[in-house]
Parts: structure tokens; C-alpha cells; sequence
């Protein structure tokens, strides 16, 4: 599994490129702006691109969706507590920062468990609610892919509608502390961390 890494939007959303080196096939995850960029890379690679996957569906993490879409023909993959958020601007947030983001719906909803292949990559869907009530993380390869659940010594936010610390912390220490300690955790914002770093440094989950 490769893995391009690029920061989008205006808040700086991680997005990944993640392509299977012998297919070249490939599945953006999310798409939070620069949609230019974001297709560059995916020219400039010569990778085929399948899904669109939103680890939930706030603005910053959907806002190319739409673009990214029409360049590629991927199919649009998100859990189906968050579905809504990509049709209705309130929803997602963006109505607040004044940019009235809607995206095309989804082609198909996930749920816990649910695995989603790339080439010969197969990621495991972890339904882990807290930031929103659908958000996700994406497990393949020894790479944790985590949205907002979890960050580098962080959690992520949970003051927005639909969020909940208690839930959220419940999600990380169910679905994400009994991973192995040497899984990489490729977080929404900010650097990358383990899942043993953050098991012995994270404040929020000791």
C-alpha cells in the first residue's frame, strides 16, 4: 500500500491518496478542498481511482468530494449515521463558515465491520461515534486512517451537533487500544502517531 499524504482546505485536513502499487488503483480519502491538488497527484501517479471514502461528514473533510467525483467517476463511500451531512449544508457546517457545501450522495453507505478493497488492499471499517454519530476509522496494513476520532496526543472535537466525549472515548478504547502498538495512526489533522504512543501518552484515554 502506497500512501500520498497532502493538507487541504483552509483547515489544513489531512487527505490521503491511498493506491495499490500493483493495480494502481486507488481511493481518496477525504476530499476537504484543494481540489486541484488533490487530482494532480492522482494524474501524476496514473492511478485509477474507485472511492471517494469520508471518514465523516463535516465541511473540512467533503468539500472536494464533488470535484473529485466528476474527475474520476469514484463512488462516494461514507457511514450511514453521516450520510445526510453530505446533502445538507446545516448539517455538515459549512452554512457557518458561509460556504453552503453540498455533495452528490452517497453510492454506498458502510457500517461496522464492512470492508472496502482497493487493488489488492482491503480495509476494515471501524465505526467510532463521538465526533459525529457516523464517523469512521479505516484499518489495512498496519495504517490506521482515523478522521477526527483520534490525533496526535488529542481526541477529536465533540461540541458540534451529533458529537459525544463519553461515546468518543468509549469508540477509541473499544475499537482502537486492543490494535497492535506498532500500527501507524494517519489522524484528520495534524502529524502521524501510533497506536502504542498513544496508548502511554494520550491524556484523554488513560
Amino acid at each position: 500500500m502506497k500512501i500520498i499524504e497532502l493538507q487541504v482546505g483552509h483547515l489544513g485536513t489531512n487527505c490521503y491518496i491511498v493506491y495499490c502499487e500493483q493495480t494502481l488503483k486507488a481511493g481518496v480519502i477525504d476530499p476537504g478542498g484543494s481540489a486541484d491538488a488533490i487530482i494532480a497527484q492522482i494524474i501524476k501517479a496514473g492511478l485509477t481511482v474507485e472511492y471517494i471514502i469520508n471518514t465523516h461528514g463535516h465541511a473540512d473533510h467533503i468539500a472536494a468530494n464533488n470535484a473529485v467525483q466528476q474527475a474520476t467517476g469514484a463512488k462516494i463511500l461514507i457511514h450511514h449515521e453521516d450520510a445526510g451531512m453530505l446533502t445538507d449544508a446545516q448539517r455538515n457546517l459549512s452554512t457557518f463558515i458561509g460556504a453552503g457545501i453540498v455533495c452528490q450522495p452517497a453510492d454506498r453507505l458502510l457500517s461496522h465491520n464492512d470492508t472496502v478493497s482497493i487493488g489488492n488492499i482491503e480495509f476494515t471499517v471501524l465505526h467510532t461515534p463521538g465526533h459525529t454519530a457516523g464517523g469512521i476509522c479505516l484499518l489495512a496494513d498496519k495504517v490506521l486512517i482515523a478522521g477526527d476520532t483520534l490525533f496526535a496526543e488529542s481526541i477529536g472535537r465533540t461540541d458540534f451537533p451529533g458529537g459525544s466525549y463519553s461515546q468518543l472515548i468509549k469508540s477509541i478504547k473499544e475499537n482502537l487500544l486492543g490494535l497492535d502498538d506498532d500500527i501507524a495512526v494517519l489522524p484528520g489533522h495534524g502529524p502521524r502517531t501510533s497506536i502504542g504512543w498513544e496508548r502511554s501518552h494520550n491524556a484523554f484515554i488513560q
